[in-house]
């Protein structure tokens, strides 16, 4: 006698319209719009991340640099710039730094620390200083006094000098020779009969007349040698008194221009050191100075041999308040570290330390340098010499060629800087934990994290607060206030972004791009108010303007080229529940799931694995199925049973165990041979207990299957099964909140498969009894009668069972 399924009396219990979407009374705001209301302070639920940022910025213990996670548009990077501003008001402004010659080493300038302000009148004092040279010592080289001097010591030792020739020649005639004095040496040149020989007279003489002569020539030489080095000493001495003279001169010329400087910085002990460097390089090269001409004003005029005694600025602190707060949006190397320029003179590249020139970490010394991590990991090179500098407490500039090992070239090493300077990484929280795994130094380096969460709490308070960001926005970016119902509107749409009934999302970026699209419908209508319409159709236009796939997918379905079946039933076919991100637009699209079963010992085989589609979490929430089909059919006899699962038209990967139960319910169907109600879709994952647990995109799915649903008629017997603890997850359309409410669709949240395979066949599950079996025509009770009609059929099949080694 065939047995006759046992139906389920009564409806199954279904969501209740005010259950899909928690409404936000705008009457509760006690205002008509935002304009009313008191602008925001700070920034609202992040109360976590701001205590850490706080911290972060109060402590001063090396290492303690904070690493900012979040996701873009939670109004991290605001909440960083406000409270860095605060705290850098109250700090002192740091040292201006500058670059200048090192006299005794070129290639290693010098750094030099002066307080904030001071280094523009550094580098003025010494332009003035150098141009006052250019101007005195030539001034004072042409006065009548200095010749008169010159003379002087030019006279006196020259007359010593023709003495001493007179002598030479003297001695010279006598032996028989005349002397001759060439820049080069001084010569012997034998007289014969009055006459001096000339080489070629010379050799022309008999070698024994030649011999004489030289004999003769070698003793007057010895004899002349000390009066000749006497006359060369003469020589010297007229120079050294000269220059002895031009120095005196110099000296005095510009002692008086080096004193005023020297005054001026005689607390700065590298400052007076340098002046005095420069003091002694001018009194060396004196003939530079009277060969210019002075420049008008400004050290860009003088000569490029001037370059030297210039001041080369790389942080002037003159216009700061409070200590600096920079922001490096673009680290590369050069831009942090600062770099070394270059120029062409004569085909040739040369540098100097006048072509120095800063990056970030020089402006942020002493302050705050904020810098996003996804941007600072592609350069490689920063990141390392970052660590590198946060690690020394030094800050150094070289070529980056030259720290890769790159260049052979001799090059420029200037004087490192002592870093003292708080480092905020801005980046998401993947990141943070990729760091602090794989690279060693980030955890001493790093040791504050704020976190910034993309939801808060939707009380009554964070709701002013919300509104009162509201307002803030309006009135910062000059735009049409809301009015109290628009303010509802985005309320309800901050808890739609967040997926959840009780939170608000954090991600302000989104809640402000919807208000500023909604304030320029409300100025195409020219209201005085923004309203709930206007915040309403920026969001479906929003949506129109992203999903143009999924309405080519509902299309295909529409016309069965995707084989999606709404209306009807089937056995071992069950509609099951996905979400397809496009990046800007995420929505739902019902797939069809298929389960086939025969006689075996292979379980249950996933096709999408087999065929490379299913990824590791879809494939956990397959094998999940097989450990429930033990737990609850295989007490008695042993599983025998070969399944195949597949979703039907898919192409693609498939990631996530939210199908799972979908897939059960094929299973169970095709075991109980009870058909499926096509027009009721699933999502959902089971444990192996049978429990539905949560998913995520509750909200896409719904809204995925029911505009299926709509342009395929809707019949008032479709629905969605849903976990129950994903109810609080709803805020649907108003559309589908509507169709509910007319009893054309339905939501069912479902705590177990048991309760949920009932509302799909209309059968009862049917509970266990005492003595282990089911309760007879039930969806349980068919289902172990089947597996136990094929456990025993098995048996004829030897074969069939699989033998271990």
């Amino acid at each position: 006698m065939r047995e006759v399924p046992l139906k389920l009396v009564g409806m199954s219990i279904e969501l209740r319209p005010e259950k899909l979407r928690r409404v936000f009374d705008h009457k509760i705001l006690h205002c008509k719009s935002t304009e009313e209301m008191t602008p925001l302070k700070g920034i609202i639920g992040q109360e976590r991340a701001t205590r850490a940022l706080s911290f972060g910025v109060d402590i001063q213990e090396h290492g303690f640099n904070i690493y900012v996670a979040g996701v873009p548009g939670t109004g991290r990077t605001t909440a960083v710039k406000d409270l860095l501003d605060d705290a850098a008001k109250k700090k002192p402004v740091p040292s201006d730094w500058c670059y200048v010659n090192n006299f005794r080493n070129p290639y290693e300038p010098k750094a030099t620390e002066l307080p904030p302000g001071k280094s523009r009148i550094f580098q003025s004092d010494m332009e003035a200083l150098i141009i006052g040279a250019l101007r005195a010592l030539p001034k004072v080289f042409k006065s009548e006094q200095y010749a008169a001097k010159k003379e002087a010591i030019t006279k006196t030792i020259e007359e010593e000098r023709k003495k001493l020739l007179v002598q030479l020649n003297k001695r010279a005639e006598e032996g028989g020779f005349a002397l001759q004095i060439t820049p080069v040496a001084v010569l012997l040149i034998p007289v014969v009969k009055g006459q001096p020989l000339t080489d070629q007279e010379f050799m022309s003489l008999d070698p024994g007349t030649r011999k004489e002569i030289q004999e003769k020539r070698e003793k007057l030489w010895e004899d002349l040698r000390s009066a000749i080095v006497q006359l060369k000493n003469l020589e010297e001495k007229i120079s050294e008194e000269i220059e002895k003279l031009n120095r005196d001169v110099a000296l005095y010329a510009i002692e008086h221009l080096v004193a005023s400087v020297i005054e001026k910085y005689k607390q700065f002990h590298e400052v007076l050191t340098y002046i005095t460097e420069v003091r002694d390089d001018i009194l060396d090269n004196i003939n530079q100075f009277i060969d210019l001409e002075p420049p008008v004003r400004s050290h860009h005029n003088t000569d490029s041999s001037m370059r030297k005694y210039q001041v080369n600025i790389v942080v002037d602190n003159s216009q700061l308040q409070g200590a600096p707060v920079v922001k490096e949006f673009n680290p590369t190397y050069q831009n942090l570290f600062g770099r070394i320029e270059k120029e062409t003179q004569s085909g040739v590249l040369v540098t100097d330390f006048t072509l120095i020139r800063s990056g970030s970490l020089h402006k942020a010394n002493g302050g705050y340098l904020v810098i996003p991590v996804e941007e600072l990991l592609r350069n490689d090179l920063s990141w390392d010499s970052l660590k590198t500098c946060l690690m020394n407490r030094r800050l150094s500039i070289e070529d980056p060629g030259e720290r890769l090992g790159l260049v052979t070239t001799r090059s420029l090493r200037p004087a490192t800087i002592p870093l003292n300077l708080k480092v905020i990484l801005i980046g998401n929280p993947i990141l943070h934990q990729m760091l602090y795994t794989l690279d060693k130094d980030f955890k001493d380096l790093f040791k504050v994290k704020a976190d910034f969460d993309t939801a808060m709490d939707r009380t009554k308070e964070n709701v002013q607060k919300y509104s009162a960001f509201i307002c803030t926005l309006c009135g910062k970016e000059k735009m049409k206030h809301l009015d109290a119902s628009a303010v509802a509107k985005i309320i309800e749409h901050g808890s739609r972004l967040a997926e959840d009934q009780q939170k608000l999302s954090t991600r302000f970026a989104d809640v402000a791009d919807i208000i500023r699209e909604a304030n320029f419908y409300a100025k195409q209508e020219e209201t005085k108010y923004v309203t709930s319409s206007h915040i309403k159709k920026a969001i479906e236009e929003k949506t129109y303007r992203s999903n143009l796939i999924q309405k080519k997918i509902q299309e295909m379905m529409q016309r069965s080229i995707i084989l999606v079946d709404t209306d009807g039933e089937a056995v071992g076919q069950v509609n099951g529940l996905s979400v397809i991100s496009l990046g800007d637009f995420d929505f739902g699209m019902p797939s069809r799931v298929t389960a086939s079963i025969g006689m075996g010992r292979e379980g249950i085989i996933d096709i999408e694995r087999e065929a490379k589609l299913g990824g590791r979490i879809h494939t956990k929430g397959v094998m999940i199925l097989g450990g429930y089909l033990n737990e609850k059919y295989a007490r008695d006899k042993p599983l025998s049973l070969s399944a195949r699962l597949v979703f039907e038209q898919s192409y693609e990967e498939i990631e996530g165990d939210s199908a799972s139960s979908t897939e059960l319910y094929a299973i169970l169907s095709v075991l109980s041979g009870l058909p499926v109600k096509a027009g009721i879709a699933v999502t959902g994952s089971v444990n192996q207990k049978g429990q539905v647990q949560a998913i995520g995109g509750a909200n896409e799915k719904i809204e995925g299957f029911f505009e299926v649903c709509k342009a395929k008629g809707l019949s008032g017997k479709q629905g969605v099964i849903i976990p129950e603890s994903n109810v609080q997850n709803l805020m649907l359309k108003e559309e589908i909140v509507g169709a509910v409410k007319a009893r054309k669709f339905h939501i069912y949240p479902v705590k177990t498969i048991d309760k949920g395979i009932e509302i799909l066949t209309g059968v009862k599950a049917g509970a266990r009894r005492s003595d282990g079996t089911f309760q007879k025509c039930t969806v349980n009770y068919m289902v172990d009668k089947r597996l136990k009609e094929m456990a025993d059929k098995l048996r004829e099949f030897p074969e069939l069972v699989v033998r271990k080694a």
